[in-house]
């Protein structure tokens, strides 16, 4: 058994939202406690003590794992239920496995490979999609399964049908690196709140074509790129992460390009990893993230 599985093979992790009132954090720690949960970490945020909403992270370590987590999740739905809360546990030694869509970009896609390689990006990725071959060298180099779906105006419909057949139960988490293609409505409903996206922190102020050649024009002095859930409404899902650098008259449009690349892979890195190691909760259209 590696460190790494050592450290993960009895840790789980619990989230939790529900609404604000005394007596939460000591009501779950003293469950835990005798549970025989050991806690190794704990993040709290209250939107307003009187009336808002709470939301916690435990992460805890617990002994015989197989047998235990069973008991204690069916022990907690009376905790949950004198709260009225919104609850989910998560085992750190079960890796979530991602299905990564790219088109022709391969920042972004390369980013998650290499930290996956690395072992700084704790999860299984099952497969990559695209709508071109164009990558598919450099992830069958990784072991990493390829599938080639084109998609066309008139194929849109059987390009969905086709991405849910090969996805099927093999994917808990999407991952749109650079995936030129807008997902349709049917698609996101079978994946809430478990399909990341990435663009350019200039939408919705540079939409269309060439956004990085329009802020050349209009003399932008910040740029950035946005991670965020994807939703049915056009890039306004929940945001998890965002990153800028500051720009000036000095940079050229393959500047701004360079520049804009950079801070896309690594905020949708980000965004990733958080979402595997279970820190990301949703409340509406907003996130809470203890990072």
């Amino acid at each position: 058994m590696t460190q790494l599985e050592q450290y993960t093979n009895n840790r789980a992790r619990m989230l939790i939202a529900c609404p604000d009132r005394p007596g939460i954090v000591a009501a779950v720690s003293q469950f835990l406690y005798e549970h025989g949960a050991n806690i190794i970490q704990s993040d709290q945020y209250t939107m307003d003590p009187e009336g808002g909403m709470f939301f916690i992270r435990f992460e805890f370590e617990l002994n015989h794992m197989d047998k235990e987590l069973p008991i204690l999740q069916e022990d907690f739905t009376r905790v949950a239920d004198r709260f009225d809360m919104k609850w989910h546990t998560f085992r750190a030694s079960r890796k979530k496995r991602l299905a990564i869509f790219v088109s022709k970009e391969d920042h972004c896609l390369l980013e998650l490979l290499w930290q996956w390689k690395a072992g700084d990006l704790d999860a299984d990725i099952a497969m990559v999609i695209s709508n071109h071959n164009d990558m598919r060298k450099v992830v069958e180099s990784f072991g990493i399964p390829y599938h080639h779906v084109p998609v066309t105006p008139e194929t849109k419909a059987e390009a969905e049908k086709k991405h849910l057949e090969i996805i099927g139960d093999k994917a808990d988490l999407i991952v749109l690196a650079r995936y030129m293609q807008i997902i349709p409505p049917k698609f996101i409903e079978h994946f809430p709140n478990r399909i990341i996206n990435i663009h350019h922190s200039f939408l919705p102020a540079f939409i269309g074509g060439s956004p990085y050649a329009q802020a050349y024009k209009r003399g932008v002095k910040i740029i950035g790129a946005t991670a965020h859930y994807v939703t049915e409404e056009l890039d306004g899902g929940p945001i998890i992460e965002q990153d800028v650098q500051r720009v000036s008259h000095r940079d050229n449009v393959e500047n701004l390009k360079r520049i804009g690349r950079t801070i896309e892979r690594i905020v949708l890195a980000r965004a990733v990893k958080w979402h595997i190691e279970d820190r990301v909760l949703v409340h509406q259209n907003k996130t809470v993230v203890f990072n």
